[in-house]
């Protein structure tokens, strides 16, 4: 499908800057394996990344870098490991540089990512010396306020002077190729949270991992699966915890065996028998939501949930992201978020977990602002990085 985003990379477009030493780096480093293309269905549709950045280079290409999930799951088979994903996201920097309103499919996350950083949904909790703050991110506060406010309250337990911060890490637009928003945005938030004496980040979503990892210079990042693998854990009853799980590991962590491996322990520690699907763990595949592809082509992205839907069967999966848990859920896989299953097992398991969905989010992550606000005892007056309002 040609979209106004591809026509800006058809033949009468000469490429440059990033696009063009990243094309001719694909063009030279790809072996034409087709390791990569037998996993993938955009590579499937548009050849192998030589193949890709050779097109390029020619001039002679519509390659649509809107349809590449941006899952890095190309970089993880390959031999020579190569990045495609860069290339695609550069091109989509050089697209919404040229082209300042991005396509109006895009609007509805984009207004999603404005909401989730705007003053009425943000909030920010630095007691008295703390250097250690929980970011939970955007969906998960909103589908489950009740897991995400029991974890919190069990990373107190470690980290007694634990900060809380109610904002949008700002990846939507990242992925989107939006960089200078993304920019301005993420870099006032990360300097308030430095300038405050916060050092240290603690996430729950797997998408702001991956920025605070990428683009938190002064701050490192760490998972609360990680923390609460360390944490007294009591077993599942054997009459509850029948039958075997599987686990999808969200794209953005692939390369952080450490947070595999933290996950596993508490599902071992609960008493689940676990099977390993062939995508997992480094080799996991996206759950469809990627790149925000599934907004311009649904049925690209369906592709990913139909492997992921053949690979688990039966089997009930658990999962770490609260965005794939609603991707794979629509497409009809028995799918669990973690945060449940430690909150509390039995109704996760029977599938019974309180999950709510739009527009019900926004009232439970304003329910639950409040409701920190009225439970922490802060100054009277909480300063908070400028908040920047923006126009689609």
């Amino acid at each position: 499908m040609k979209t106004p985003e591809t026509s800006l990379f058809c033949a009468d477009t000469k490429i440059k800057g990033d696009v063009y030493h990243q094309a001719q780096a694909l063009h030279q480093g790809c072996t034409r394996c087709q390791a990569c293309v037998s996993q993938c269905a955009f590579l499937q549709k548009n050849g192998t990344p030589g193949d890709i950045g050779a097109s390029l280079l020619a001039g002679d290409t519509a390659v649509d870098p809107f349809a590449c999930s941006l899952c890095n799951l190309c970089t993880a088979v390959c031999p020579a490991r190569i990045a495609p994903e860069s290339l695609f996201l550069e091109m989509r920097r050089q697209v919404m540089a040229r082209n300042q309103r991005p396509n109006r499919r895009y609007a509805p996350i984009l207004n999603y990512e404005r909401r989730g950083s705007s003053r009425l949904f943000s909030w920010y909790h630095l007691p008295t010396g703390c250097d250690t703050v929980f970011f939970p991110g955007c969906t998960l506060p909103g589908t489950r306020p009740e897991t995400t406010w029991s974890i919190y309250q069990q990373l107190k337990e470690q980290i007694p002077q634990l900060g809380m911060v109610l904002d949008c890490c700002h990846k939507p637009s990242h992925d989107l190729g939006r960089q200078d928003s993304f920019l301005t945005w993420f870099e006032d938030m990360r300097e308030w949270l430095i300038r405050h004496g916060v050092r240290h980040i603690i996430v729950a979503c797997p998408n702001c991992y991956k920025v605070f990892h990428g683009y938190g210079q002064g701050l490192t990042v760490q998972t609360a699966w990680e923390l609460l693998a360390g944490d007294d854990i009591e077993p599942i009853s054997s009459a509850i915890a029948r039958g075997r799980i599987t686990v999808h590991d969200p794209c953005p962590l692939r390369n952080h065996q450490d947070v595999h491996q933290a996950v596993r322990t508490i599902l071992a520690r609960l008493g689940l028998k676990i099977r390993e699907m062939r995508h997992a763990k480094k080799y996991t595949i996206c759950c469809g939501e990627g790149g925000s592809v599934g907004l311009v082509n649904p049925d690209m992205a369906g592709k990913w949930s139909e492997i992921r839907k053949m690979e688990a069967g039966d089997d009930l999966v658990v999962t770490y992201c609260a965005g794939c848990v609603g991707f794979l859920t629509r497409a009809g896989i028995k799918v669990v978020h973690l945060g449940d299953l430690l909150v509390n097992p039995a109704k996760a398991l029977a599938g019974k977990a309180a999950v709510a969905g739009a527009p019900r989010t926004y009232l439970n992550r304003i329910r639950l602002k409040r409701r920190l606000q009225k439970a922490i005892k802060t100054c009277p007056e909480t300063i908070l990085p400028k908040k920047i309002e923006y126009n689609l």
